[in-house]
């Protein structure tokens, strides 16, 4: 049974400005216990994220032929459209029931990271769509890298530890629709999962669905309220510290029959290390308790390609 986990009332960022030790502490406390996080007073404004919200639910009303054509075959979802019933699961052989867009990092010419990162594609039928997404991408960038410190906090580093591990990160902004429901439905809007990055900022997950699982097993609710951020550990931080910050399993559920026949939107911002950035266990985060369980470093794009693997993007 699902249940509301008080235990995530949302923090706010405005707080590390003030006493950004207090703030690494909760918000730490948090990521440790949960894996998860809700923030409030982010600093992404609210007219910004509405666009944005309003622009990803033009796009995917769009006509199917239209939205295939921006489809990469080959390219992993990294960029452009992938269509519905993609992506599945790790170790699921049912897949998902959404459709999604990835906009990635803006590089200029020449940067040594363009063999690890496509150029983005932009649809043409919408007027504003590049300057919107990118405007956000920054916004979530920042954010994020607020978050970064406070983790860094945390765990006893120092505050600018992350800066250099994300420069010119990886980092993918996803729009997801998940269409309407069939009541027969043997597939769940998103399976139970991990996410492969650093750590994951979500927008949209006020409509109902998003849920994590508890060291228990029971699954339990996230629900932030509208313009909030549900904020996870991935499994490359995990990896980096030891399980000290757990990477925990969550889904997106199908809704309750008088919701079956809306769609559901969110906007999730997958942040991730710089592409040669050897992930390899923070001495501080292993001791006689708690021994190296990944004694052998990978860079952050062979975990990123090993990863897209096992869920069948690429």
């Amino acid at each position: 049974m699902t249940q509301n986990p008080d235990t995530l009332a949302a923090v706010s960022l405005a707080m590390a400005e003030d006493d950004p030790d207090a703030f690494a502490e909760r918000i730490g406390r948090s990521f440790s216990d949960w894996g998860f996080a809700v923030v409030a007073d982010h600093g992404i404004p609210d007219e910004l994220i509405a666009r944005a919200e309003a622009m990803s639910r033009a796009f995917f009303a769009l006509p199917e032929d239209v939205k295939r054509a921006y489809h990469i075959p080959g390219g992993g979802g990294a960029r452009g459209y992938t269509p519905f019933g993609t992506e599945s699961a790790k170790d699921s052989n049912i897949s998902d029931l959404k459709e999604f867009w990835h906009i990635g990092r803006e590089l200029p010419d020449g940067h040594p990271f363009e063999p690890y990162m496509p150029p983005n594609i932009w649809p043409q039928e919408l007027d504003g769509f590049r300057e919107t997404y990118l405007e956000m991408f920054a916004a979530f960038d920042k954010a994020g890298a607020r978050i970064l410190e406070a983790i860094a906090r945390y765990l006893e580093l120092a505050p600018d530890f992350f800066v250099d591990t994300v420069r010119d990160g990886n980092s993918v902004m996803r729009l997801i629709h998940y269409p309407p429901v069939p009541e027969d439905s043997p597939a769940v809007r998103a399976g139970a999962h991990e996410d492969i990055n650093t750590i994951t900022l979500l927008i949209g997950a006020e409509e109902a669905g998003l849920e994590l699982l508890d060291r228990k097993g029971n699954w339990r609710a996230v629900t932030p309220k509208a313009g909030e951020l549900a904020v996870n550990i991935g499994d490359m931080l995990q990896r980096l510290t030891n399980d000290r910050l757990p990477s925990t399993t969550h889904r997106v559920v199908n809704p309750a029959p008088d919701r079956r026949g809306f769609s559901r939107y969110s906007m999730p911002f997958f942040l991730h290390f710089r592409p040669d950035y050897e992930i390899e266990t923070l001495p501080s985060c292993v001791d006689q308790t708690h021994p190296d369980r990944y004694p052998e470093p990978i860079t952050a794009h062979d975990y990123l390609q090993q990863r897209l693997r096992e869920i069948g993007l690429i």
